[in-house]
C-alpha cells in the first residue's frame, strides 16, 4: 500500500479541510504532519460549520483512525477547547484519535515569545498569528523542546525548567524593543498557564502513540493512508516566501519526516489550489490586486482567516508559483477550489511569467520581492453560476476553457472542481 499526500501549493487557505473530508471515505487512517494551532480547516456539511485546528479532518468520518504526527506542534489548551466542541457536536474523539508522544507541545511562554519577537522587529514584522508557533519550532531545532511524551515522566519539573528559560529570553527581547521604541509584553501569564495546565490534564484522556511504528504498522497490514498537510507549499520554511513563512514542511516531504514514512512509501500527491489566490499576514504577493477587483473577490469568496479572521489579500491566479510547487511535491492530481467565486467576472486574468528586473522569467526565484512583475494572459469569464452545477457535463464552455488552459500551462490534470463550500458542491472528472 502507498501513502497519499494531501497538500495546498500556494499561500494556505486553499479548502484543504473540505477536500479531506471528501476522500476520507476512501482511507482507512487520516494523518496530520505538520503545523499547529495557526492553520484552520473549515468544513461544512449538514447546515454545520467546522473549524479544525490541530485536530485532522477525518474525525467526522465514523469508524477512521485518526492521527496528530510527530511533526505536529500541540497547544493543550487549544486542542481542548477544540475537542469539547467538537465532542458537544456529537463527534466523541477519545476512540478514533491518537497523538505521537514526539509531538511536541506549544507552552504558555511560546505564545509570549511570539510577541516579543514581533514586537523588537516593529515594521519588519513577519505578521504571525501569535499562537507561539515559531518559538516552538525554534525550540524544537534547538534541541529544548518539550514533547507530548513528556508529559508521563516528571513534567512539572521539565516544564518549570523550559519556563524559566522563556521567561529569561523574554525579559532581554523586552529590554531591546522598549530600546527601539517599542511596547514591551506582559509577561503574566498566572490566568492562561492555570488553563493550559488542565488542557494538559484534558490530554491525557488520549492514547499517546509511538506514531511512526503504528503508521507503518498499519500500512504493512493493507490499510489506507491519507497525509492532510496545513497551510500551503508558499509558506514552506524552506522552498517558500522566505522569511514570511511558516515554521515546518508544509511540502510532500514534510509527511516523511511529519509521520516517519519512507518516501518510497509515498503515493498519490493531491494539490489543491485556488482558481485565484489569497494571502494572509506580511509577505511578497506578485498577482496581489488593490483595487476594486480584488475586493470582490474578497467579498465573494469570504476571504477571511478561519481561526484569525484576518482579512485575506487576493488576486490572480499564479502559474509560475503553481508550476514551482506542483514540481516540489511531485503533484500526481490537483483540485481546484473556490472556482464559483470567479463566476461574475467578464475577464478572468492568468499569471504566466514573471519581468525580474525586466527580464521575463517562467522560473520562480530566489526572491519575489520589489522587481518582480507579474506576465498576465487574459481569458473570458463563463458569467454562470456555478454553485447550481452536478457534473462536468453542464460546465459552460468557457469555464471548460480555463480548466483546459490550466493543464495544459501546469502539465498535470485537474480532477476535482470544487464550486460551493458544501461537500456536495465537488465535482470529480
Amino acid at each position: 500500500m502507498k501513502v497519499d499526500v494531501l497538500l495546498g501549493l500556494q499561500w494556505g487557505d486553499e479548502g484543504k479541510g473540505k477536500v479531506v473530508d471528501v476522500l476520507t471515505p476512501r482511507y482507512d487512517i487520516v494523518t496530520r504532519f505538520q503545523g499547529g494551532p495557526n492553520a484552520g480547516h473549515t468544513l461544512e456539511f449538514n447546515g454545520e460549520k467546522y473549524v479544525l485546528r490541530s485536530i485532522p479532518s477525518g474525525i467526522f468520518q465514523g469508524g477512521k483512525v485518526n492521527i496528530i504526527g510527530n511533526g505536529v506542534v500541540l497547544d493543550p489548551l487549544l486542542f481542548m477547547k477544540e475537542a469539547i466542541e467538537l465532542a458537544q457536536s456529537g463527534h466523541d474523539l477519545t476512540e478514533r484519535l491518537f497523538i505521537s508522544k514526539k509531538a511536541h507541545l506549544i507552552l504558555p511562554t511560546h505564545r509570549v515569545l511570539d510577541a516579543a519577537n514581533e514586537a523588537v522587529k516593529g515594521a519588519a514584522k513577519i505578521g504571525t498569528t501569535g499562537k507561539g508557533i515559531g518559538p516552538t519550532y525554534t525550540d524544537k531545532v534547538s534541541r529544548n523542546g518539550l514533547r507530548v511524551g513528556d508529559i508521563l515522566d516528571n513534567f512539572e519539573a521539565k516544564y518549570a525548567a523550559a519556563k524559566a528559560r522563556h521567561l529569561e529570553m523574554i525579559e532581554s527581547l523586552n529590554a531591546i524593543a522598549v530600546a527601539k521604541g517599542s511596547e514591551p509584553v506582559s509577561t503574566d501569564i498566572a490566568e492562561l498557564e492555570k488553563q493550559w495546565l488542565e488542557g494538559v490534564e484534558y490530554l491525557k484522556k488520549f492514547k499517546f502513540i509511538d506514531s511512526e511504528h503504528v503508521i507503518n504498522n498499519y500500512i504493512k497490514s493493507g490499510k489506507s493512508v491519507l497525509c492532510e498537510g496545513a497551510q500551503g507549499t508558499l509558506l514552506d520554511v524552506d522552498f517558500g516566501s522566505y522569511p514570511f513563512v511558516t515554521s515546518s514542511n508544509t511540502i510532500c516531504a514534510g509527511a516523511c519526516t511529519g509521520l516517519g514514512i519512507a518516501p518510497n512509501k509515498i503515493g498519490d500527491v493531491f494539490g489543491i489550489f485556488k482558481a485565484y489566490c489569497t494571502r494572509v499576514g506580511s509577505g511578497p504577493f506578485p498577482t496581489e490586486l488593490f483595487d476594486e477587483t480584488g475586493k470582490k473577490i474578497r467579498d465573494i469568496g469570504h476571504e477571511y482567516g478561519a481561526v484569525t479572521g484576518r482579512e485575506r489579500r487576493c488576486g490572480w491566479i499564479d502559474l509560475v508559483a503553481l508550476r514551482y510547487t506542483i514540481m516540489l511535491n511531485g503533484v500526481t492530481q490537483l483540485i481546484m477550489m473556490k472556482s464559483d467565486v470567479l463566476d461574475t467576472f467578464a475577464t478572468i486574468k492568468a499569471c504566466t511569467a514573471y519581468k525580474v528586473n525586466g527580464v521575463e522569467t517562467t522560473e520562480f526565484p530566489f526572491s519575489i520581492d520589489e522587481g518582480v512583475e507579474p506576465v498576465y494572459v487574459e481569458l473570458p469569464g463563463w458569467n454562470t453560476d456555478l454553485t447550481k452545477c452536478k457534473s462536468e457535463a453542464e460546465f459552460p464552455q468557457a469555464f471548460k476553457d480555463y480548466i483546459a488552459f490550466l493543464e495544459k500551462e501546469l502539465e498535470t490534470p485537474i480532477k476535482i472542481v470544487s464550486v460551493g463550500p458544501d461537500r456536495e458542491q465537488t465535482i470529480e472528472r
